[in-house]
């Protein structure tokens, strides 16, 4: 009987443990706008970046990418972007904590006069990917 309770005990803690560190993951595919990859490529490593770079030093996710592929006539993504919380808190949180870094970095950093949506489109996201195990 202690080794049934035992093995159940141990499947309760690992199951815990999984639910615990389960991630989550935002993707977004980006299409660089009218040849302006220096453009795109400097805003996201000036904002999308060091945002996420502060994001992780404060806990408030547990990691990022930022992959750059070669756009296609069918498929004209430039960069695929993920950002990936630790759990369900830390996504829920995604939008206030976020907010918070953005005021606290002040203006966008822009490599000249043109604007983000002269340069750079989100083709399409995908909210809450979480990982198959």
């Amino acid at each position: 009987m202690r080794i049934i309770i035992f093995i159940l005990i141990g499947l309760i803690s690992v199951f815990s443990y999984s639910q615990k560190t389960s991630e989550i993951s935002t993707i977004d595919f980006v299409e660089v706008l009218n040849d302006h990859k220096e453009e795109a490529l400097f805003y996201y490593q000036k904002n999308w970046k060091e945002l996420r770079e502060s994001a992780v030093k404060e806990g408030y996710i547990s990691s990022f990418e930022m992959l750059e592929t070669s756009p296609g006539l069918e498929y004209p993504i430039s960069f695929i972007l993920i950002t990936t919380y630790a759990g369900k808190e830390q996504y829920d949180l995604r939008e206030k904590h976020f907010a918070e870094l953005i005021k606290a970095k002040g203006s966008l950093d822009l490599l000249n006069e043109k604007k983000p949506d002269e340069f750079r489109k989100t083709l399409f996201s995908k909210e809450n990917v979480v990982r198959i195990k």
